[in-house]
């Protein structure tokens, strides 16, 4: 069970109370109460019962000290003077063996690794010689991780990735003389943060399952469009052999007891091709408990695969590269962790590396071998229930679809969608730049392009549609659209403008004629679903006098002569 605050002892031998006022004000769960230990007197604390810090029977203590100050011989190394490594190990032991004692009254005990600060000790090459401070301090903080291997109960802390992040800020020459605090507050915070994560971890709450998107989240690029021989993923190019680093993140979480699984908008056999042939792929299909590979909403099977891997949503990260997608599981599933990845790939790694939600006190053998026999901590029932509406979700998008005719100022980028588009796509026809532009200059032609954007930003140009026409009876020729946007009503806002232009020229009837390819099937799917729509073998017949709505979700702004939807 999750608990509220956490009480805590703090015992040192420098003043932590900038410490203790960053663990206080630090918003994040689970708060933390601290009190703070007598001052300076460190093996005293640690070895006394009765003094009034232990009395309330703290959950916690944080013991963080400098090596000079609980170890004297190495301080005299610090001053250059000559002290035998046996003498210097064997005040370590006297340490580790009071920190022992006191870990038998306190359920969980943080230890920060030791560090000397900059000032104290001279750059240059003695240092990492045998007898140096640097290499001294290394054995001395090994000396002290064996205190993990006799108790469970302790557990180090790296001080020196704190200091890497805090950069110039970790050491202020000026707090030490006039209030005896060695670190900047930058240090406290990352500290603070790696302790509630550890505490996370200890107690169970720790995530479970990492969810991923595929394209462009796995590797670069829509493989249902490119094809799985021509993503990005891996070689020479500083783009693939991000995406190749962000899968050996993820395999290195999984080899850690971390499920993987995937939710993707794609088509499943496509999809799996690319996972299992690409030869640049690092996750490979048995790397993934589970995954839901379709174009249904991403919530539903987000709820579908938590709910088969008998997991609860508090044990979930979804990693999405759209922020639409994160935004629909975050407002769907407020348990669920929706870290917001960079725009950059090439940051991904760094990203998901430091999340600091899969924290583990130690690997088991059945965390390895049986991870999808997790028990989940809540009950998972009512998972549907808090999906909610789609449409509802639609509507809160604010999409907005603008349609305008072929012109030469969006023709470049038409051009690209026409030719590289193979999902979404009626007739799959490939036309040059000249040949686009010159097709609807025919009197009995019309072809406009789509912009979608919504409350997230500008997807930019991602549809095209064309008709043409012989008498009383027209025929769509291109339905074209990014699958960026597919599922969104997008698809049938197209079908809702194309009736109204019929209906302007005086159509009688609209057909569109589907030709299969290897990777359209999502367009026969989504011409299937038209209630509107005759259906005969693969032409598809719409009765012009009879309207299809525009979707509610969708605002639709029309110019160059169009009439207003």
């Amino acid at each position: 069970m999750v608990r509220e605050r956490y009480s805590a002892v703090l015992v040192s031998d420098f003043n932590l109370s900038n410490f203790a006022a960053v663990l206080i004000n630090d918003p994040e769960s689970p708060g933390i109460s601290p009190v703070e230990a007598p001052f300076g007197q460190v093996l005293p604390v640690l070895l006394d019962s009765s003094l009034q810090c232990w009395k309330h029977s703290p959950d916690l203590a944080i013991v963080w000290t400098q090596p000079h100050g609980v170890v004297k011989g190495f301080g005299g190394l610090l001053q250059g003077e000559s002290v035998a490594l046996d003498d210097i190990m064997s005040e370590v032991d006297t340490y580790a063996e009071a920190l022992f004692k006191m870990s038998q009254k306190v359920p969980m005990v943080f230890v920060p690794t030791w560090i000397t600060p900059n000032s104290l000790v001279p750059e240059g090459l003695l240092e990492m010689r045998s007898t140096g401070a640097h290499t001294v301090l290394t054995q001395m903080n090994l000396r002290l991780s064996d205190l993990q291997n006799r108790t469970p109960s302790i557990h180090l802390l790296n001080t020196e990735k704190w200091l890497r992040t805090a950069g110039k800020y970790a050491f202020n020459p000026k707090l030490w003389y006039m209030a005896k605090v060695p670190f900047g507050n930058e240090v406290f915070r990352e500290a603070v943060a790696d302790i509630k994560s550890a505490i996370s971890g200890i107690i169970g709450n720790a995530r479970k399952l990492i969810i991923v998107d595929l394209d462009n989240t796995v590797w670069g690029g829509i493989v249902g469009d490119l094809g799985w021989e021509r993503i990005t993923l891996g070689g020479h190019d500083p783009h693939g052999e991000a995406f190749a680093d962000f899968q050996k993140g993820l395999k290195l979480l999984n080899r850690r007891g971390v499920l993987l699984g995937i939710v993707s908008k794609n088509e499943e056999e496509i999809a799996l091709e690319a996972i299992n042939r690409h030869p640049e792929m690092v996750l490979r299909l048995d790397d993934f408990a589970g995954w839901r590979i379709n174009w249904k909403d991403k919530a539903q099977n987000l709820a579908d695969l938590v709910e088969e891997l008998n997991l609860g949503m508090q044990s979930v990260v979804f990693l999405d590269d759209s922020p639409v997608e994160r935004a629909r599981i975050r407002e769907t599933f407020p348990d669920v962790l929706v870290p917001e990845l960079s725009d950059d790939p090439m940051l991904y790694r760094s990203k998901l590396m430091g999340l600091r939600c899969f924290n583990l006190p130690a690997i088991s053998g059945e965390d390895l071998r049986r991870t999808k026999m997790y028990q989940a901590e809540r009950q998972r029932t009512g998972l549907r229930d808090q999906i909610g509406s789609v449409d509802e979700w639609l509507k809160s998008l604010l999409i907005e679809v603008r349609v305008e005719e072929l012109n030469c100022v969006n023709v470049g980028r038409a051009v690209q969608l026409f030719n590289k588009t193979n999902q979404m796509n009626l007739s799959t026809r490939r036309l040059a730049e000249k040949e686009l532009m010159d097709w609807p200059q025919d009197g009995n032609r019309r072809l406009w392009t789509l912009r979608v954007s919504d409350k997230f930003g500008d997807s930019g140009l991602t549809g095209i549609m064309s008709m043409e026409w012989n008498g009383d009876e027209g025929r769509i020729v291109d339905l074209v659209l990014s699958c960026r946007v597919m599922g969104r009503k997008v698809e049938e806002t197209m079908v809702h403008v194309l009736l109204q232009q019929a209906r302007l020229v005086g159509l009688r009837t609209l057909q569109a004629e589907y030709l299969p390819t290897a990777k359209n099937t999502p367009c026969l799917r989504f011409l299937d679903s038209m209630e509107d729509a005759c259906r005969n073998g693969n032409l598809f017949i719409w009765d012009v006098t009879k309207d299809v709505p525009l979707p509610e979700c969708i605002a639709c702004t029309v110019v160059e002569g169009f009439p207003q939807a």
